[in-house]
């Protein structure tokens, strides 16, 4: 049965939402936050390093990563643009290309783009990501094709 066209905006809305609260905790170096984002026996699979392992791994490793950010000794953003969103009430799978940007400064400031997809289960009231796969890079080409 197909969901009515309020339901899926309301998800859609939901997902910006959770999508938002990401890039909110990369860019203030929220640690605390950002690992609220992700499900607890979340998974993190790289066809760039052609690796799979539990995200609570990614997260041991990223969390110096945060502080640096929140002592003002790094500056960090994350954007995302999707390709396609395949939403129901209580999961989701997005497809598309996020920008990661890091750097000591302004003009030190290092870009990755990267071709993604996301597995996301809605846990309560909260989504959830259950799987994060970080497929390839991306150009920035492909970046501004997709947009915003």
């Amino acid at each position: 049965m197909a969901q009515s066209e309020k339901g899926t905006k309301k998800k859609t809305k939901e997902l910006d939402d959770y999508w938002a609260e990401v890039s909110r905790s990369v860019r203030e170096g929220d640690f605390q936050g950002y690992k609220k984002t992700c499900h607890k026996e979340g998974v993190l699979v790289t066809g760039i390093n052609n690796s799979s392992y539990p995200l609570s791994g990614a997260l041991a490793r990223w969390e110096k990563d945060f502080t640096a950010t929140k002592n003002g000794e790094t500056k960090s953003s994350v954007e995302f643009r999707f390709s396609q969103r395949i939403i129901n009430t209580t999961t989701a799978h997005e497809t598309g290309i996020f920008l990661y940007s890091s750097g000591k400064s302004k003009d030190n400031i290092k870009k990755e783009y990267i071709h993604f997809q996301a597995l996301l289960v809605k846990k309560e009231t909260d989504w959830k990501i259950l799987m994060e796969y970080q497929k390839s890079k991306a150009s920035e080409l492909e970046w501004k094709e997709l947009k915003g």
